[in-house]
C-alpha cells in the first residue's frame, strides 16, 4: 500500500529564497504552457497541444534559460506539465458529463505552492545525509534542507514534494510499504449519525461534541478581514508592510482553523477504528447539501422574488462546512483500511424518521430536531441515536448481502 508522510522542513535564509524561486519558475512554466495551449486552439487551425509535445520542448527551454528554468530538475518540470495536462483532462471530462466546465486558469505566485518530484533520487533525495543525526532532504538547485522528522518513514520512498504553507515549508513523501497487520478484533460494531448540534452520535448513545472551530474563530477572522478590506487590490510586489501583515493575519487564522478540524477528525476517527470492527455511516452528498437556496420568482409580479429562506440556508451551509464531515469520512476510511476494519456507507433516506422498534416511517416521528417519538408505537429516544441505530442495521444488512 502507499502511505503519505508530511514533515516540516527548516530551510536557511538562502535555501528559503531558492525554494521561493523554484516555485516562481515552475509557476511561470505552468502559465506559459497554458498560454501555448490557449493560443494554439484559438488559431484558425484549432491545433491541440498535448503533454508530449510540451515535454519535448523542455530541453530547448532549459538551454535557452539556464539561469532560471535550467536550474531545476527536469523531472519536476515534467510533473508541472503533467499537472496542467490533468487540469485539461478534468475540464473535458466535466464538459462531457454536463457539469460546469471550469477552464484551467493561470496561477499567481501565491497560488502555486507545490513542486512534485516523481521519483526519489531524480532531482531530490530523501535522507540525503544518512551519516548525520539530523534528517535532511536534498533538492536540486536548493541543497540539503533540515527536516523535522517526527516519526519514522516505513517502506521505500517513491515520490517527494515540497510545499509552502504561509511562512512554513513542508516535504511530503509517498512510501510503498507492505499492508500492516490488522488490529485485533473487538467484536463490536457501531453506526454513526453526523450532525450539527453533535459532531456525531453513535448507535450506543454516545454524543461527540461539535467543536465549531470556525465559529469560535469567526470574530477574529471578521476583524482581520475588515482590516484587510481597507487596502485596495494591489499586486503583491507593491504591497506595503501593513498590507502584507494584514494578508498574513487572515491566512494564519484560516490555516489554524483548518489544522484544528484535521486534528479533531484524526482523533475521532482513530478512536472509532480502535474500538469497532465495523463502522456504518450515512452516504452523504455534502456538495449537494451546501448548495445555495434557489430563488423563488413571484408568479404574479415578474422580476420580484419571494422569500426563500436564503439566510437560514446560508447559516446551515456554514455550519456543515465548519463541521468538516467530508474530511472526517475520508480520514475514517483511510484509517480503517490500514487497521483492517470495515466501513460501510448506507443510504441516508429516512434514517432519522424510521422507528427502530416497530419500523414505522413518518416525518411526524421527529417533532423536534433532537426528539424522536413514534406516532405508531410510542417509542421515544434521541433522534440522532435513532438515526445511528438505523444506519447500523442498514450497514449490517448490506455487509451480509455482499458476497465474500
Amino acid at each position: 500500500m502507499i502511505r503519505a508522510y508530511k514533515f516540516l522542513i527548516r530551510p536557511t535564509v538562502g535555501q528559503q529564497a531558492a525554494l521561493g524561486e523554484m516555485l516562481r519558475d515552475h509557476c511561470a512554466l505552468y502559465n506559459a504552457a497554458l498560454q501555448e495551449r490557449r493560443d494554439a486552439y484559438r488559431h484558425a487551425s484549432k491545433t491541440s497541444i498535448t503533454y508530449g509535445m510540451q515535454s519535448a520542448q523542455l530541453k530547448e527551454i532549459r538551454a535557452f534559460d539556464q539561469e532560471r528554468q535550467g536550474r531545476w530538475s527536469f523531472s519536476s518540470q515534467q510533473a508541472t506539465l503533467r499537472r496542467l495536462d490533468k487540469a485539461f483532462a478534468a475540464f473535458f471530462r466535466r464538459i462531457k458529463s454536463g457539469e460546469t466546465p471550469g477552464y484551467p486558469r493561470f496561477r499567481g505566485v501565491n497560488w502555486f505552492d507545490t513542486v512534485d518530484f516523481p521519483k526519489d533520487g531524480d532531482g531530490c533525495r530523501w535522507d540525503s545525509t544518512p551519516h548525520d543525526p539530523v534528517t535532511r532532504v536534498r533538492f536540486q538547485g536548493v541543497g540539503h534542507v533540515k527536516v523535522n522528522q517526527h516519526r519514522p518513514v516505513v517502506g521505500k520512498v517513491k515520490t517527494v514534494s515540497v510545499k509552502r504553507e504561509g511562512k512554513r515549508w513542508y516535504v511530503i513523501l509517498t512510501a510503498e510499504q507492505p499492508r500492516p497487520e490488522p488490529l485485533p478484533a473487538t467484536g463490536s460494531v457501531v453506526g454513526i449519525d453526523m450532525g450539527i448540534a453533535s459532531f456525531l452520535t453513535t448507535s450506543n448513545g454516545e454524543h461527540i461534541e461539535n467543536p465549531r472551530h470556525g465559529r469560535k474563530a469567526a470574530a477574529k477572522l471578521e476583524a482581520a478581514q475588515q482590516k484587510l478590506s481597507r487596502f485596495g487590490r494591489i499586486r503583491r510586489g507593491k504591497r506595503t508592510a501593513n498590507h502584507q501583515r494584514a494578508v498574513q493575519r487572515v491566512a494564519d487564522l484560516c490555516r489554524k482553523v483548518r489544522r484544528q478540524r484535521l486534528d479533531h477528525a484524526h482523533k475521532t476517527a482513530l478512536g472509532l477504528v480502535r474500538d469497532q470492527d465495523l463502522i456504518a455511516h450515512e452516504d452523504l452528498r455534502i456538495r449537494n447539501m451546501v448548495k445555495t437556496a434557489a430563488p423563488k420568482p413571484d408568479p404574479e409580479q415578474p422580476g420580484v422574488f419571494l422569500p426563500n429562506g436564503a439566510a437560514a440556508k446560508t447559516g446551515l451551509n456554514r455550519s456543515i462546512s465548519d463541521a468538516g464531515w467530508g474530511v472526517f469520512l475520508t480520514i475514517l476510511h483511510a484509517k480503517a483500511e490500514s487497521a483492517g476494519r470495515e466501513v460501510i456507507a448506507v443510504d441516508p433516506c429516512n434514517t432519522s424518521r424510521s422507528c427502530p422498534e416497530c419500523g414505522h416511517v413518518s416525518a411526524e416521528n421527529r417533532p423536534t430536531q433532537e426528539r424522536f417519538h413514534c406516532v405508531s408505537c410510542g417509542h421515544q429516544a434521541h433522534a440522532d441515536t435513532v438515526g445511528a441505530i438505523n444506519v447500523l442495521r442498514a450497514g449490517l444488512v448490506r455487509r451480509d448481502a455482499t458476497p465474500a
